[in-house]
């Protein structure tokens, strides 16, 4: 039966791709979908690529381990949310339409400073294309641990079968498949993890007598400043760390894409309010679901190998086969919902940004989008080579690098990246007009070669202040370094002055397709 279930439903999301493959006849409608997406799809797809498999495998797994502590991340992360559909989304649609019709957000940057020698249009597409893989790669980890769990099958089975078909549908039906398919997979994350707590609850007496057992079990479970696990309290560093996931919202691509894609300008706010009702739930939804899961297998005397497994382990002890099919489905939606936008944005910056613009100026869009649709699959067999580095040996044993072995350390790397390179020149780009193209290509090294600098080798030092997450220094950085580097050079040239001001006085109505 769970067999069964999962087969419709990947034929399902291969139907959507071919549907969608004919109207995938141009550059804008392949990469931004003829900037013509409804407010719902804008909003649903928008949250879908965003949580990915991290929101059902790599937060419940965290809060399992060391209770409501880990809950700060989904705190920043709703914190993160608003704003960047508050501030960015409106401004980027105009902003962004005003800048040559840019299609991408390397196009964007480069239109909005006049590069005319395309070096912020390069760094920016290195950068997506670096940090897209470690993103793509948790994607695919994250399908194998599912289809191992759920099949038994190897965990290089696993991995191949997912890739194969996320490959598949956006390499034939680009943004709209992506678009499209990711309304679909929000839908069911929603229904999904609604589902586990209330049958929890059901089944121990309610929601008081639920949280009382909670509590008995292990008082600091519920505490926002506690450990679980350790007992101990959480420090400043670990609070800010967490907190500041939501300053990543400002600089991810495959995000800020939905804003210009939006037909109608003024449905923003309405999409702002659909994305915020769903983040909200799913999120609250999913911390109730690791520590009611928690109480719920230690009550029961169910092991629990990997905490990022709980979701699933949930799904099989309380469900039927074929409900728990169903909502184990769910997971696949969050991986796949990412893993389509992470390879379509690789594609159009390697394609559109780098190809055409660096090799092949004269190419035709016909022969760009086949570029991309070629990058598709190369980017996806880089991320499955990379990904297999941390499959069980023969043994049963785990030999590769921790890094590679947890959904939540390869996110957590490719976000904090994102946020720190593109989240301060967004935020300048937008509402700075005396941001220069000297201090934007500045900024952007500096956040991103912050971040990996930061991960791989000053976060090594015993210091604490080491142990902040990367993101936090990155952004920071970056930030004082467009500023500084803007002032000490030339102001922008009267033509991008003028484009920033009208910009500014264009009403969301005056936009028309």
């Amino acid at each position: 039966m769970t067999l069964v279930v999962f087969i419709l439903y990947l034929l399902m999301m291969l139907g959507i791709g071919a549907y969608f493959s004919r109207k995938a006849n141009s550059l804008n409608a392949y990469y931004l979908g003829n900037r013509g997406m409804n407010k719902w799809v804008v909003a649903m797809s928008a949250q879908a690529s965003d949580m990915s498999g991290w929101m059902l495998m790599g937060l419940p797994g965290a809060v399992f381990v060391s209770g409501f502590s880990e809950a700060w991340i989904g705190i920043g992360l709703v914190i993160g949310t608003y704003f960047n559909w508050k501030i960015v989304g409106r401004r980027l649609r105009k902003y962004s339409h005003f800048c040559g019709d840019s299609i991408t957000l390397p196009d964007f940057f480069s239109n909005r400073f006049r590069d005319n020698k395309g070096i912020i249009r390069v760094i920016a597409s290195i950068f997506i294309l670096a940090f897209f893989l470690f993103y793509t790669v948790s994607g695919f980890v994250a399908c194998a641990k599912l289809f191992s769990t759920i099949f038994g099958m190897s965990y290089t089975t696993g991995l191949i079968l997912g890739a194969v078909v996320v490959v598949s549908y956006t390499f034939m039906g680009g943004f709209f498949a992506v678009c499209w398919t990711d309304f679909i997979q929000a839908s069911m994350m929603l229904i999904a993890v609604l589902v586990i707590p209330v049958m929890i609850m059901s089944g121990s007496g309610g929601f008081a007598s639920t949280m009382d057992a909670v509590n008995a079990q292990n008082p600091y479970l519920m505490s926002l400043f506690t450990n679980a696990t350790t007992g101990k309290s959480i420090g400043l560093i670990a609070l800010i760390s967490s907190l500041s996931w939501g300053l990543g919202y400002f600089g991810m691509p495959h995000i800020l894409v939905r804003f210009m894609s939006i037909k109608n300008a003024e449905e923003i706010k309405d999409s702002r309010r659909i994305a915020m009702t769903w983040v909200i739930i799913c999120l609250a939804a999913v911390v109730m679901i690791a520590l009611l899961g928690r109480y719920y297998v230690t009550a029961h005397g169910i092991t629990v190998d990997d905490p990022e497994r709980i979701f699933m382990v949930l799904c099989q002890a309380l469900c039927h086969p074929a409900i728990a099919a169903i909502l184990m489905a769910a997971i696949l939606a969050a991986i796949m919902s990412t893993s389509d936008s992470q390879l379509l944005v690789s594609a159009s910056a390697f394609s559109n940004d780098l190809y055409k613009h660096l090799f092949r100026k004269n190419a035709s869009n016909k022969e760009v989008m086949w570029v991309s649709r070629g990058v598709v699959v190369v980017i996806t067999l880089i991320a499955v080579l990379v990904a297999m580095q941390g499959a069980p040996s023969a043994d049963g044993v785990k030999h590769g690098k921790s890094f590679l072995d947890v959904v939540m350390s390869l996110v957590s790397f490719a976000w904090g990246g994102f946020g720190a390179t593109f989240g301060p020149i967004m935020l300048l780009a937008l509402f700075w007009k005396r941001t220069t193209l000297a201090g934007a290509i500045s900024g952007m090294l500096v956040g991103g070669l912050t971040t990996f600098i930061w991960k791989f080798y000053l976060s090594g030092f015993s210091a604490e202040i080491f142990q902040i997450y990367e993101l936090v220094p990155g952004f920071i950085l970056s930030f004082v370094t467009i500023v500084v580097v803007s002032l000490l050079t030339k102001e922008p040239s009267a033509e991008i002055q003028l484009e920033f001001d009208r910009v500014e006085s264009t009403r969301l109505s005056d936009i028309k397709l």
